[in-house]
């Protein structure tokens, strides 16, 4: 079938002669005149009356009827999650129950409920072989300097039992364990001295033995924990920290990778060879949907990493999702964060009353009978919400799943045991199919393999080796008197390379400024603020760095630039001035920059400082009367004044001769604000 822009050429060659004319099947001509006939304007409506029509339909249709669904359609969904978070707190401030109560509100949803959520991660390990077969592991490039993520081609890294063919036997990489023991240990988990190998059979082409390699009954490590903190995104209903325990980590395949390419013509798209093409038709028209099967990455090694069902809230299951993400990177035990695909997340939703009592019974027998996970007992029937790819879709999946349980319970009905699905910016979840038990998948030992031993000595070496895990990054940069804002963006810049850099600046600066200097600029303090906003903005304009190209800028050559600005050998404009030509190319060390183009502050005495301040005094009389003003309310609004007419100094002085300390100095005085 032709595409559209061709079937309108087409339509409009029409007049030509027949033997000039380009053949087209009369069903694009008749879609094509059916999308060229004129349509009815469809009028607008402002984001006051979609508000107001989803209000109206929530009024009408409680507890998330379709009217209230059709209300409030047209709003996107983060909006009316907004919209409702602020109605509710509105609410709880009118009626004088204050934030707490609205933000516990927002943790489980309205009418009481209580929701808990339990996330299985599936993250792919930086390991240079597959799991069961010597091919390459998943290559996560990034070309550079043009900051675009580049994979392998299809099915280019492919071995004899990745592709099941007859008579392929696994066989275990030992390479794998390493990055394995990094994240279980990351994760404050025990290793296990001996574990086990199991068979998952299922049946679908991204998974061509018939069955999955994994470790459900005996895994490689059990029993962890993470803490997650207001700084990871923890919500305040969930209070300063929140403890979440890892029931177990192991070690599994991965599967193919499925691409889904509709309306593909058939014998179009591919190569021969490289994917699987099932064509499907219907009754009225013909539609050849093409699925491609990317072989490289199966048997390539995941961790599964399942937690107790400990979340209460949409943010903090995604906090968590991204902590732990954190953690393994941190660790260099993951191939790739969630933006390239290399980490997926399951959430297990389901909800609860709160309260106690016959009501509490009667909502349990409503829901059926009550589950017990990981010795979390009293939960909802559970559903689970499959491969979600980024932190924003978790928060929101879950979001989505809490109101759809709570509107069924609250209409007399009854949660189902099931797998869904969800797709970003979708306003629901979708169901999969009926949740398969452990006796569907038919677990059983995996014959092919022995049980897998690993030393204690190996667990030792590899926890010895481990770095500063973020938490511990954070609490580092914060003692050298960093925010904790700052401290958390920069630990977790560029999968802590930025911090690296950071590192290697403070050094510079601490081994060249005199004790005195450094109790009087804080060089820690100074280069946080410079790596992270200043080189941060030059970099967020630029197309690096990337993983695999180099920052623009060497530490020593940002060490050598704070230096002189610690010295006072150049004001702040100058340092930024000289950034940026470092930035751009400039090889010249920045000592030799001030030098050559004269920059260096050039030293005013106080006399200099005092007549200048009396200048801007003499030609800007309102100001000081507002000064005076201010000054008499006795709430310090005369700094910012005072601001004011330093700024003043400093654009009418030479570049780089006027010192703001000393220019505020001045103004002061001359105002009569120091007595």
């Amino acid at each position: 079938m032709l595409s559209a822009s061709s079937a309108v050429r087409a339509l409009r060659a029409s007049s030509a002669p027949a033997s000039l004319r380009p053949l087209v099947c009369a069903q694009c001509l008749g879609l094509v005149r059916a999308a060229l006939e004129p349509r009815p304007p469809v009028a607008s409506r402002s984001r006051r009356q979609l508000a107001f029509c989803a209000r109206a339909g929530s009024q009408a249709a409680p507890g998330g009827s379709a009217a209230g669904a059709a209300a409030g359609a047209g709003v996107p969904f983060r909006k009316r999650r907004k919209d409702e978070a602020r109605a509710r707190k509105a609410a709880a401030k009118a009626g004088g129950e204050g934030r707490g109560r609205a933000e516990r509100a927002e943790a489980g949803g309205s009418g009481g409920w209580e929701l808990t959520v339990g996330i299985e991660i599936h993250a792919e390990l930086n390991a240079a072989r597959k799991l069961f077969s010597e091919a390459a592991g998943s290559n996560y490039n990034v070309r550079c300097g043009s900051g675009a993520g580049g994979l392998d081609a299809p099915n280019t890294r492919v071995a004899e039992f990745d592709l099941a063919l007859p008579g392929a036997q696994p066989t275990f990489q030992k390479g794998a364990l390493v990055p394995a023991i990094r994240a279980a240990l990351a994760l404050g988990c025990e290793v296990q001295r001996r574990s086990g190998w199991d068979r998952k059979h299922y049946f679908y082409q991204d998974q061509p033995n018939g069955y999955q390699i994994t470790q459900y009954y005996e895994p490689f490590a059990k029993n962890g924990h993470i803490t997650l903190y207001p700084h990871d995104g923890l919500p305040a209903s969930d209070g300063a920290s929140l403890t979440v325990g890892i029931k177990q980590v192991q070690l599994e395949q991965d599967t193919a990778k499925t691409l889904l390419r509709p309306g593909v013509a058939g014998g179009d798209g591919g190569q021969p060879g490289t994917m699987t093409t099932t064509t499907t038709t219907t009754t009225t028209t013909t539609t050849t949907t093409a699925h491609l099967l990317d072989f490289n990455r199966v048997s390539h090694p995941l961790v599964e990493i399942i937690t107790l069902p400990q979340l209460h809230s949409p943010r903090a299951a995604a906090a968590c999702v991204r902590k732990i993400q954190g953690l393994l990177a941190g660790v260099d035990a993951l191939a790739a964060g969630m933006e390239l695909g290399g980490l997926r997340a399951d959430v297990n939703v389901s909800v609860r009353r709160r309260r106690n009592g016959r009501d509490a019974e009667a909502d349990e027998g409503a829901a059926g009978a009550a589950q017990s996970y990981g010795g979390v007992a009293g939960l909802g029937t559970r559903t689970e919400i499959k491969n979600l790819s980024s932190f924003k879709a978790v928060e929101d999946a879950v979001a989505l799943e809490r109101d759809r349980q709570v509107a069924v319970l609250e209409a007399g009905g009854r949660v189902e045991s099931e797998t869904r699905g969800y797709a970003l910016g979708a306003r629901e979840t979708r169901k999969l199919r009926g949740k398969e038990g452990e006796v569907d998948y038919r677990y059983m030992p995996d014959p092919d393999l022995g049980p897998l031993l690993i030393g204690r000595e190996l667990v030792e070496r590899l926890g010895e080796g481990l770095p500063l895990l973020p938490d511990q990054v954070v609490a580092r940069l914060v003692e050298g008197g960093v925010s904790v804002k700052d401290a958390v963006t920069l630990a977790g810049l560029e999968g802590g390379d930025r911090v690296e850099f950071y590192w290697e600046v403070v050094e510079g600066l601490e081994e060249t400024l005199s004790g005195e200097e450094r109790e009087r600029v804080k060089p820690r303090r100074l280069a946080a603020n410079w790596v992270l906003h200043e080189l941060g903005g030059h970099l967020a304009a630029a197309p690096f760095p990337s993983p695999l190209s180099p920052y623009p800028i060497s530490p020593s050559a940002l060490s050598s630039l704070l230096v002189l600005l610690a010295r006072r050998v150049i004001t702040g404009p100058t340092a930024k001035h000289i950034l940026a030509s470092l930035v751009a190319g400039d090889a010249r060390d920045p000592t030799c920059i001030v030098e050559e183009e004269g920059l260096a502050l050039k030293p005013m005495s106080d006399e200099d400082y005092a007549a200048l301040a009396s200048e801007m005094v003499r030609e800007n009389e309102g100001m000081v009367e507002q000064v005076r003003k201010e000054k008499e309310k006795g709430r310090g609004g005369e700094r910012g004044k005072v601001g004011w007419f330093v700024g003043q100094m400093v654009r009418r002085g030479e570049e780089g001769m006027v010192e703001p300390g000393r220019a505020e100095a001045a103004v002061r005085k001359v105002l009569g604000l120091d007595g």
